[in-house]
């Protein structure tokens, strides 16, 4: 499970080179070292790998981009890895409330939100548990988003 990640707020024309560097060394090279060396570790059977990721890139620019680059690479590791019998999956979960909302944030995004409530945790947990299932063994190489239907782009500010 990767679920690490650098992010800052900051868009096309004020993102330094250090900060985009820093959220490529965290949320791409790293992710990549990581699925390396597990690949190399696996035993005979079946390994699983779920990578969370967002299409947040209005004002957040690093973070989006490098966390469009993960998916590319948790895809591509998914038929690469293939015969190492690794199963691996990106899951989008869109906002989901872990306390970083304030009020004004959590009106905005409910107001978007198709289902009428915030994403939680366990909406996320729900679907990553299936996927390391023995009823999730025939989803591989996919972009899963679990967002309650949710538009893509960017959250309100």
């Amino acid at each position: 499970m990767l679920c690490h990640c650098e992010s800052t707020d900051s868009g096309i024309l004020d993102t330094t080179v250090a900060s985009f560097d820093r959220h490529y060394a965290v949320n791409v090279r790293a992710s990549w070292q990581l699925i390396a060396a597990f690949a190399r570790q696996l035993p005979a059977a079946e390994g699983r790998l779920v990578a969370l990721t967002s299409d947040d890139t209005v004002g957040n620019l690093p973070h989006g981009a490098t966390k469009g680059a993960l998916d590319r690479v948790v895809l591509g590791a998914a038929h690469e890895l293939a015969d190492r019998r690794l199963l691996a999956n990106v899951v989008n979960p869109g906002p989901i409330d872990t306390g970083w909302m304030d009020p004004a944030t959590r009106d905005a995004i409910r107001a978007r939100q198709p289902t009428g409530r915030l994403g939680t945790p366990h909406d996320t947990a729900n679907l990553i548990r299936f996927l390391f299932s023995k009823e999730g063994s025939w989803i591989n190489g996919q972009l899963l988003h679990s967002n309650g239907g949710f538009p893509t782009g960017h959250l309100p500010v």
